[in-house]
């Protein structure tokens, strides 16, 4: 482009603004990811296991505090930098854009030409190159100012263009420094980018890809996970604790696998004590690698965890935090290779069909261990200040409390009979715990999508599952109850105290429904009829059977319009997943009670359709990780390919807490499958339009075409 010229930045202000802006796209998402140190909000629990736990979640490793130092130092200095960089290009602007020779010189716009040369004179003394305080730059930008003044076409091109060198060409600078390509410095750069680009960038990639290749997307080994699936293929029918004892044998837990692993000497002396205090341990299998001594110490450490028992603060405490932290990860890992391998089994891939025993086995893991409470135990035990012994309170011939919802629902005298073991402080934590528990609202629909009557059934069609889910604390559920001690429905447990039935009409029309108010109506109508003569009641009936034509004909606009808005919300839902979909599925929702479990942990559900009656996984559980108020789930499955009625089972599963699981029946009258049409109205054509067809189409045939020529035209008219 002529007027145009490239060159690397001479100046620095082109590259200062390059690092500006890269240090500024650098500095801001790191600000915002490593400084946070967000204060969470607390439950207050006075218990001795949540306050050794708060303790230890407060107190940060020594390197983990090392780095967040590291960290907020080095932002704190990008920061400072950016600062620098800005400033600086606040001169380069200002100097660039405000040229005033005046100013330069120090002079008025009144001086004359003399005191111009004498004011010039005097400051290229100062800073002329040749001397010990010159200045390059300055002198050049002096010389430019005294050439606008004394110079006439500098004069004139500084009046005319604002600079004395008159309209110059296009710029742009490179926003690099212009000694990179330097030939003294030509050896050092190509050294530089050899280093980079050639040694340190491919080792980089060499090492996360050989990290990243021994991991799942769950961040699992790949040979844990092919554990998994040949102790799940081997039993296919596993019951609690054979389950524990294969997710013992984690290789996660292994030193060779995992460098985070700790061997110490004194494990030679406190597991075997540590074994001989467990029961049940199963430590003459000999299977491999359940007889490991990783294994052994790993199942050893998680059976103490179950049974809540003290281990030594500094060694096998340590072990167990680290072990049980692992544990939700590798359960879902489980979880998904039963349900893999279930799906094979139906396919026909393999011979063995892992039990629905086996997969439900895997998903009581998860709850079990966040809570330190075996599979015989009382889920009132999950409560703080809740022991064996206060449990004893809780059995009573008249309300027997077996759940957290039970007792929440109780009346307020009645609760605080139950837990009057407890002090008055405890007893208020205890409450607090009652009402942050999750109450899960589950709605379930079945139907088939896209089909013009989705409520049938037919054989071997697409069945979709929804299942709502609205979440809410039993604070919020049972808030009558609790402020006024009045005893609330519970599912499956006590009998709230009903109110007596009103016997006015309008109490009756409310619970019942609206038939009170139309028999009323047609009493009255028929007292009516009978005082009118007959030619009154001819006229009515006339009027009754028109009224009931336009009121047959409003019903079936509305039903049509009722269905249109029906299948556009249908559509709205479903650009709405789509959208979440895409989005990604967040892994926040609610802050678990569990204060044996080493860390913070959120609340997750899975939710799945099974047939109770042979034993089987109908559709893969599905891990919901964003409950938060509500959400909606679809599960799909293939109808059976036989007519008749069959049995499933929607079911609901916390991975967090226990007795809060729940159970929804469906039915499925399923039909013969239709047959596929060979005919259809829409398909067919009568001889009329065939006919009006034909006559188009030679109507077509003998007009003109647009490619037909003059002469061929002349040609016709010819020969008429």
């Amino acid at each position: 482009m002529a007027g145009m010229r490239f060159q690397y930045d001479e100046s620095g202000s082109t590259f200062f603004y390059f690092l500006t802006s890269f240090l500024g796209l650098v500095l801001l998402p790191c600000t915002f990811y490593f400084w946070p140190d967000g204060a969470k909000e607390e439950e207050r629990d006075n218990c001795e296991v949540f306050q050794r736990k708060q303790a230890r979640l407060k107190k940060p490793e020594k390197w983990k505090g090392l780095r967040k130092t590291t960290q907020r130092i080095l932002i704190i200095i990008g920061w400072v930098l950016m600062a620098i960089l800005v400033y600086k290009l606040q001169q380069f602007d200002y100097e660039y854009a405000n040229f005033d020779p005046y100013d330069i010189l120090g002079v008025s716009m009144s001086s004359s030409l003399v005191d111009i040369k004498k004011a010039y004179r005097k400051q290229s003394l100062i800073y002329h190159p040749d001397k010990p305080t010159g200045d390059e730059r300055k002198f050049m930008r002096l010389n430019k100012a005294y050439r606008a003044l004394t110079d006439e076409d500098a004069k004139r091109n500084f009046d005319r263009y604002g600079n004395p060198d008159g309209p110059g060409a296009m710029h742009f600078g490179i926003a690099l420094p212009s000694w990179i390509v330097e030939k003294e410095n030509s050896l050092w750069v190509l050294g530089l980018y050899g280093l980079v680009f050639m040694i340190a960038l491919p080792t980089v990639v060499a090492i996360w890809w050989y990290r990243s290749s021994k991991f799942s997307n769950d961040q699992v080994l790949l040979d844990t996970t092919q554990l998994y699936y040949y102790f799940f293929h081997k039993t296919p029918h596993m019951v609690f604790k054979r389950a524990l004892m294969v997710l013992a044998a984690s290789l996660e837990f292994e030193k060779g696998h995992n460098p985070e692993i700790v061997e110490r000497p004194t494990d030679n002396i406190e597991l075997p004590q540590l074994i001989k205090q467990l029961p049940n341990l199963g430590e003459k299998n000999k299977e491999r690698p359940l007889c490991f001594a990783y294994s052994m110490k790993a199942r050893s450490l998680l059976h103490a965890h179950l049974s809540r028992m003290r281990l030594p603060a500094e060694t096998l405490d340590q072990d167990r935090l680290y072990i049980v932290k692992c544990c939700p990860i590798l359960i879902q890992e489980m979880v998904t290779c039963v349900a893999q391998l279930i799906m094979l089994a139906h396919a026909g891939r393999i011979s063995r069909l892992p039990s629905l025993d086996t997969i439900e086995a895997c998903m009581k893991l998860s709850p079990h261990i966040v809570q330190a409470l075996w599979d015989s135990k009382n889920p009132l035990l999950q409560l703080p200040h809740v022991t064996e012994d206060s449990l004893r309170h809780f059995v009573s011939k008249r309300r027997p409390v077996k759940t957290i919802e039970q007792l929440i629902a109780l009346p307020a005298t009645e609760r605080r009979h139950v837990l009057r073991s407890l002090s008055e402080e405890e007893f208020n934590e205890v409450m607090i715990v009652c009402r942050r528990m999750p109450k899960i609202d589950m709605e379930v629909n079945y139907e088939v999508v896209d089909d013009d009557d989705s409520g049938v059934f037919t054989a071997g069609a697409i069945v979709t599952v929804t299942v709502n889910l609205r979440r809410q604390t039993m604070g919020e559920v049972y808030e009558h109850s609790l402020q006024e001690g009045e005893p609330t429905k519970v599912e499956g447990g006590q009998e709230k105290e009903e109110e007596p039935a009103a016997t006015t009409v309008v109490s009756m029309t409310c619970g019942g429904g609206q038939q009170v108010e139309r028999v009323e109506a047609v009493v009255e109508e028929k007292g009516e009829q009978v005082t009118d003569d007959d030619e009154s009641a001819s006229h009515s009936d006339e009027s009754q059977a028109e009224e009931a034509d336009t009121e047959s004909h409003k019903d079936e606009k509305q039903a049509t319009a009722l269905d249109d808005d029906a299948e556009w919300e249908r559509f709205q839902k479903g650009l709405t997943k789509r959208e979440k979909a895409l989005e990604g599925k967040s892994k926040m929702s609610h802050t678990v009670h569990c204060p044996f479990f080493p860390e913070d942990k959120q609340e997750y559900w899975w939710t799945y359709v099974c047939d109770r009656k042979k034993h089987m996984l109908v559709t893969a559980p599905y891990q919901i990780t964003n409950l938060v108020d509500q959400e909606e789930v679809q599960l799909k499955f293939t109808a059976p390919p036989r007519p008749g009625i069959y049995s499933y089972q929607v079911c609901l599963r916390s991975d967090s807490y226990l007795g809060l699981d729940q159970t929804q029946d469906i039915k499925l009258d399923v039909k013969e499958a239709r047959e596929i049409p060979t005919e259809h109205p829409q398909w067919e054509t009568s001889s009329d339009e065939e006919e009006e067809d034909e006559n188009e189409v030679a109507r077509d045939e003998g007009d003109d075409s647009e490619y037909t020529t003059d002469d061929e035209v002349t040609d016709d008219s010819g020969e008429e």
